[in-house]
């Protein structure tokens, strides 16, 4: 899978974009696993995404972009070592939890005063998130308690057409999903 190819520009990619911000809910393979992903603004979505996880909301979710100016608003605000730690991982397979500041809805921070954040280098997720126009949900393709979805096909067992859309693509080579760490504690938490 090319690093390479505009997948921003993909009719396919164009496309779950669209549904996405029409409120859908669609599948898309990122650095390990397949995710589901939604917009993050959209309540309603979020809420029938977490449905399809039966995944609680007080569990929070995870955000995925393309650039770290697609989360301009949460880091500009850190000092500037932490922006510099940021900069150093993105983009890559750590995903950073990072104080919402008031400006992230709690449908996705769930019960936390944090919010986990990740520049992605999937080449599709990252043209999801350019398609779509920022930071979209990224959790991973299968219900509570199932192993996630590692293909195109895993997604259609658990959701049938349940979903708004599934792009095309591959997951990535990493074998584990992204290391989750604490931005201020520097904890690992995953």
């Amino acid at each position: 899978m090319s690093t390479t190819f505009p997948w921003s520009t993909n009719p396919r990619i164009q496309r779950a974009a669209k549904r996405m911000r029409a409120g859908g809910v669609v599948a898309y393979p990122t650095e390990a696993v397949w995710g589901l992903g939604c917009d993050p603004n959209n309540a309603e979505a979020v809420a029938r995404l977490l449905a399809l996880k039966s995944r609680p909301w007080e569990k929070g979710l995870i955000l995925v972009a393309a650039r770290i100016e697609q989360f301009a608003p949460l880091v500009e605000r850190l000092d500037k070592g932490l922006q510099k730690q940021l900069r150093e991982t993105w983009p890559g397979p750590v995903t950073w939890l990072v104080p919402t500041a008031g400006l992230v809805p709690e449908w996705i921070s769930g019960r936390f005063e944090s919010v986990a954040l990740r520049v992605t280098d999937h080449p599709v997720a990252a043209g999801l998130s350019l398609a779509f126009g920022g930071p979209i949900v990224s959790t991973s393709a299968n219900p509570a308690g199932k192993p996630s979805a590692r293909s195109a096909l895993e997604v259609r067992r658990y959701f049938k057409d349940r979903l708004d859309d599934i792009t095309p693509g591959r997951v990535g080579n990493r074998t584990q999903p992204s290391q989750i760490r604490d931005l201020i504690t520097g904890n690992i938490l995953r």
